[in-house]
């Protein structure tokens, strides 16, 4: 799957793009010179996307209405997109819905909901795509994770499995592209806590106002990091040192994440303001009005890192290989060696 093949402008569709890392990666391609094809549930609010797309740069840009968990609706969109901007280069899976609760507050119907939009919505965008990216054997599809797609948190456990259950159906799918020869190329982004405005939209079980886990990043730096992966197409980049400690700290030590985010993590999601009544989006498109970034702008960062996990596992096999030989020489006692057993027939 060569590198370069998504490095020009062309047509990129993103779900998800009314608002949030979806509006932002919309606009970070558009300041790029691509055409963009927006996809969400909320028709004002995706107008003021597409509006906001042509205005950074987008020579085309097209609004179309649609849930991504209803796969017929989405594969609609998709021949729209394909038929008015000339065939689909990138597909960015960005839509996502949560509930912030406790598992045993959580109705079968809002687990079924937040699968339906997270898990399965990136499921037929990627069936979506891969039937206009096919017959020319080339594109690009963006998976946008988290970093809780290797370490859940408490109070997100419909969200987190979602996550879990992408990075599960890309890996698979991978392999099955390997082994066609396909040209087609895929990447997961794994992002960590971004100040959104889906604390406000989100539906909520819990006493206080949801916020995210901080530190957090401002959504306009990752969509940076979105399209470096659209455009090098790495199987992973991991977005942050947040992104980078926990699920490193999954691998390593996942007993002592599970005690840490125990004590750390219920908390650490809540604000100190009361909920209050409101609408949410999980069943109907949240109420208009919100772009890129929620609420927390004066607590969140403007720069992020990202590391491609690739790289990171080279960079730690070549240190262990050069440290192993010095670790092994100081375990080795200090004496004359041994002398040699002479057996008839042995030298």
């Amino acid at each position: 799957m060569p590198k370069e093949q998504a490095s020009r402008p062309g047509t990129v569709v993103v779900t998800g793009a009314s608002a949030g890392v979806g509006r932002a990666t919309a606009n970070a391609f558009a300041r790029r010179g691509w055409r963009v094809a927006l996809i969400a549930r909320g028709a004002e609010r995706l107008e003021a996307a597409r509006r906001e797309a042509e205005a950074a740069g987008a020579p085309q840009a097209l609004a179309l209405p649609a849930d991504v968990a209803d796969a017929a609706a989405l594969r609609a969109a998709a021949d729209r997109a394909a038929g008015s901007l000339g065939g689909i280069d990138v597909w960015v899976n960005n839509a996502m819905a949560t509930v912030f609760s406790k598992v045993r507050d959580i109705t079968p119907e809002e687990f079924r909901r937040v699968t339906e939009v997270t898990y399965l919505g990136t499921v037929h965008g990627t069936l979506a795509a891969l039937d206009h990216m096919r017959p020319r054997d080339r594109g690009t599809i963006v998976q946008v994770g988290s970093a809780l797609s290797y370490r859940a948190i408490p109070l997100q456990a419909a969200y987190c499995g979602a996550k879990f259950a992408i990075r599960g159906f890309t890996d698979s799918l991978r392999s099955e592209l390997l082994r066609e020869g396909s040209r087609i190329r895929l990447t997961m982004v794994q992002l960590p806590a971004v100040n959104t405005p889906q604390f406000d939209w989100s539906r909520s079980h819990m006493p206080r106002r949801a916020q995210p886990v901080p530190p957090i990043h401002q959504p306009g730096p990752v969509a940076e990091r979105i399209v470096q992966a659209a455009l090098a197409a790495p199987r992973e980049l991991w977005v942050g040192w947040p992104s980078l400690q926990v699920i490193l700290g999954a691998m390593l030590a996942p007993g002592l994440m599970d005690r840490m985010l125990a004590r750390q993590a219920y908390d650490g999601q809540m604000t100190e303001e009361p909920e209050r009544p409101r609408p949410d989006n999980l069943f109907a498109p949240a109420p208009d009005g919100q772009g890129a970034q929620g609420r927390f702008g004066h607590r969140s960062r403007t720069r992020v890192p990202a590391f491609d996990p690739a790289l990171l596992r080279a960079a730690a096999g070549l240190a262990g290989g050069l440290l192993l030989p010095l670790l092994l020489r100081g375990l080795t006692p200090n004496r004359p060696p041994p002398r040699r057993l002479r057996l008839p027939g042995w030298r």
